[in-house]
């Protein structure tokens, strides 16, 4: 058979061929990251000076290979880690894998100091707010992307809080590897079952146009009102093993097609494997099937490795115990046992969406199987601290911001709301909301 071709069967050997053994475990994590006119609270534009393209640029001229689309750029790519742009101008970094959290964190910072550097003198902030607390979407510019464009149309006819996701959000994630299908679907149910919980203990959106959004976590709702088909708790990933995570996948409609001039079309509804199945189509490539994994966002996300998703933008300390929470859960055995026992006991109550909807309203202060999410976070933490203890002792301090947070009892989102109040002066929320706060 011609290598070339894609086939089911090679899709699935490609998520068996992704185990590696424990030694070989990396840790990568991805920040995102608002930038906001103190003086407003509104985004910068990507347009102008200072601009989001003009800082792409500036940055790049000093590290990096720009990526441009057209005359547009788009994204630095940097040994082993890149940066990228969200719909709406949000910044990224996407780090490079590592085993150690320090090198993680001190890549996250030393970022953070370039691109405060070239700030430096203007009104702009790098905010760790998980949406936008001003701007209303529709005043957003958008990032000119062809991808973002077939995506815009796609998603407003799926979700009606879909174009504030992709102007308006902004989150930390994590990736970490697994030995094999068992070790995959056991790290993927644990994070989906506790989803709810991280949302809540992570949770950083409570302003949206100025006012309380209603939620400790909006951006978590948002994504509730995106596109059901491709977000949220899969049962694939509750039930997971590697065949029907693809079977999954490859029925999620797609959105877009790269043509081989670059350009970029609507897949209009073709589901992956009708591509595949296609008699009188030479079939999708490997970069195809790479490019619609991108357009699939469940809160627990597998390629080569595991992707958990589920937490708000927050500040650089906060968002370095996200990693390391997931670290310690996900590569001790001990802990491994004993966050599966307690996610077990969590999912008794209610339903999935149920859970979720009362910690993306409520956060730690959220009441499920009556017990306080703070309560459920705190025996969470034991298990992860004491995993951190055992097995990777130099990443144990990553978690202690989250400790202190959970011991007040509040979300970050409370503790603004406690601070700020229903009309939040632009200066006051985005200085606070600083990335390095």
């Amino acid at each position: 058979m011609n290598a070339s071709i894609l086939t089911r069967d090679r899709l699935l050997q490609g998520y068996r061929d992704s185990g590696k053994p424990r030694d070989a475990w990396l840790v990568g994590a991805e920040f995102e990251r608002h930038l906001l006119d103190r003086t407003t609270g509104h985004p910068l534009p990507y347009t102008g000076q200072p601009g989001v393209r003009w800082l792409l640029e500036q940055l790049a001229e000093r590290d990096g290979e720009l990526v441009r689309e057209g005359d547009n750029p788009i994204a630095i790519l940097r040994r082993g880690a890149s940066v990228t742009l969200e719909p709406g101008g949000q910044f990224e970094l996407s780090g490079s894998a590592d085993g150690a959290l320090q090198a993680i964190n001190d890549e996250a910072l030393a970022f953070t100091d370039e691109v405060a550097g070239w700030l430096d003198g203007t009104s702009i902030v790098q905010a760790a707010i998980g949406y936008t607390p001003y701007a209303r979407i529709s005043d957003i510019e958008w990032v000119p992307k062809g991808r973002y464009v077939v995506m815009r149309e796609h998603l407003a006819k799926t979700g009606a809080l879909a174009h504030d996701m992709m102007k308006g959000t902004a989150a930390v994630q994590a990736t970490f590897d697994y030995a094999d299908e068992r070790d995959c679907a056991r790290k993927v149910q644990l994070a989906t079952r506790l989803g709810p919980l991280t949302t809540a203990m992570f949770a950083n959106s409570p302003y949206r146009q100025g006012r309380p959004s209603g939620f400790m976590s909006f951006r978590g709702h948002v994504w509730t009102q995106t596109d059901p088909a491709r977000t949220g708790l899969p049962d694939a990933a509750d039930s997971f093993s590697f065949e029907a995570w693809l079977d999954y996948l490859l029925d999620v409609p797609m959105m877009f097609r790269k043509a081989p001039d670059g350009s970029w079309r609507s897949a209009n509804g073709q589901t992956f494997r009708a591509w595949l199945d296609d008699p009188d189509d030479p079939g999708p490539t490997q970069a195809d099937w790479d490019l619609h994994l991108t357009s699939v966002f469940p809160e627990v996300r597998v390629k080569h490795t595991i992707e958990v998703r589920g937490a708000d933008c927050v500040p650089l300390p906060l968002a370095m115990s996200f990693v390391s929470l997931w670290k310690g859960l996900f590569y001790c055995e001990q802990a491994l046992v004993g966050a599966t026992e307690l996610a077990g006991r969590f999912c008794d109550h209610g339903t999935r969406q149920e859970r979720f909807a009362l910690a993306c309203r409520d956060g730690l202060q959220a009441e499920i199987g009556g017990r306080r999410l703070v309560a459920w976070a705190e025996e969470l933490l034991d298990l992860a601290d004491g995993a951190l203890q055992r097995c990777a002792p130099e990443d144990r301090p990553w978690l202690r911001p989250l400790g202190r947070q959970v011991a007040t009892g509040r979300s970050h989102a409370r503790m603004l709301l406690d601070q700020f109040g229903e009309a939040p002066a632009p200066a006051a929320l985005v200085e606070a909301s600083s990335i390095t706060a």
